[in-house]
């Protein structure tokens, strides 16, 4: 999911879990919560295309580099904790609760990543298989709004912590109810827990002394839901599937795949090893062609598509191109896009001489 919802539930866990026991709970949480991310600048990922079909969702998502992040992570703040305590003649930090703060914060985010159609690869290095929940989708506005009003519920009655949700929320909101995308039935819903939302802290509900206990109320809330969709989504498969095999027979690869703006809402997408197609719409795949396959095999690009894409399609240009000579491969994600010849999901490779 985004780094947005990442912070906000990790911030919610993390008072959740530790609050009062481990420095800084909320903040640590959202630190730890994207470690996942962060971590992949570590490792040569530099922002480029062939960077997110290659280090995106790799070894840092994998549950061995969790585990490298947990210790590293509660290493340095134990020790930055540590360090600090001990010039103010304080107590010393309690490591243990430390721990269990960012362990649970960065496990969120393979959580959260795993549930929608983009997929990770947890069992890296080992396996470079994908795990794909089609459940929520990449972007949810619930999983902003939830854990934000549970913080501002369990916030200080003073004007910087209400600037600092607002700062938050108010874009989110302008973004949500202008967004096309998004369903009107969400809109509705998401305007009336803002509402809610604002009538809980005008209202005082929890405030700081329960804070603990509105953010722990808000992930009940949050798992409730994605669980909900789920659920909701296990119809949505099993007629996938059904209508793969009548299409394909079957060895037929098929997907429910998740719609953004649009919960409990499912793209069905079926495939042989000739076509790729959804209930209005097919495509040829051409992966068998010469060319293709000395672009899947022997270029950088081709193999990153190759690992990356989960309905891969090709397509071959022999026409002239503005750049000079030599053939063109497109490798397109069917998942993202179908036809466009630039942008996300595709891959434009020139082969020299008509072949590599």
């Amino acid at each position: 999911m985004d780094n947005l919802a990442h912070a906000l539930v990790g911030a919610a866990l993390g008072r959740a879990v530790a609050d009062g026991r481990a420095p800084h709970a909320a903040l640590v949480g959202a630190v730890a919560a994207n470690a996942p991310d962060w971590a992949e600048f570590l490792i040569g990922f530099r922002g480029r295309r062939l960077d997110y079909y290659t280090l995106h969702r790799g070894i840092t998502h994998s549950f061995l580099g969790a585990a490298v992040e947990i210790a590293g992570l509660t290493l340095l703040i134990g020790l930055g904790a540590t360090w600090w305590a001990r010039r103010r003649s304080a107590p010393s930090p309690a490591w243990g609760w430390i721990a269990l703060c960012v362990g649970a914060t960065v496990l969120s985010h393979l959580v959260m990543d795993w549930q929608g159609s983009y997929g990770l690869r947890p069992w890296l290095p080992w396996s470079e298989r994908w795990y794909y929940g089609d459940a929520v989708a990449i972007v949810d506005p619930f999983f902003w709004l939830v854990p934000l009003v549970a913080l501002g519920w369990g916030g200080r009655r003073h004007w910087r912590p209400l600037a600092l949700v607002g700062g938050v929320g108010v874009p989110i909101t302008v973004v949500v109810l202008r967004a096309d995308q998004a369903g009107s039935w969400l809109k509705v819903v998401f305007a009336g827990l803002c509402v809610v939302a604002a009538l809980g802290w005008t209202r005082h509900w929890f405030g700081v002394v329960g804070r603990r206990r509105a953010a722990a109320t808000a992930l009940v809330a949050l798992a409730g839901y994605a669980l909900a969709q789920g659920i909701a989504s296990l119809p949505a498969k099993a007629a996938a599937r059904r209508a793969a095999i009548v299409r394909f027979g079957p060895g037929a690869q098929w997907a429910a795949l998740t719609v953004v703006g649009r919960p409990f809402s499912w793209e069905p997408i079926y495939a042989s090893a000739d076509t790729v197609a959804g209930d209005d719409w097919a495509l040829p795949r051409h992966l068998n062609d010469p060319q293709v396959q000395d672009a899947l095999l022997h270029t950088s690009e081709g193999r990153a598509m190759l690992q990356f894409a989960r309905f891969l399609t090709a397509e071959v240009d022999t026409g002239p191109s503005e750049r000079g000579g030599g053939m063109l491969v497109l490798l397109r994600d069917a998942r993202y896009t179908r036809v466009a010849r630039a942008g996300w999901a595709v891959v434009v490779i020139r082969m020299s001489g008509g072949g590599g």
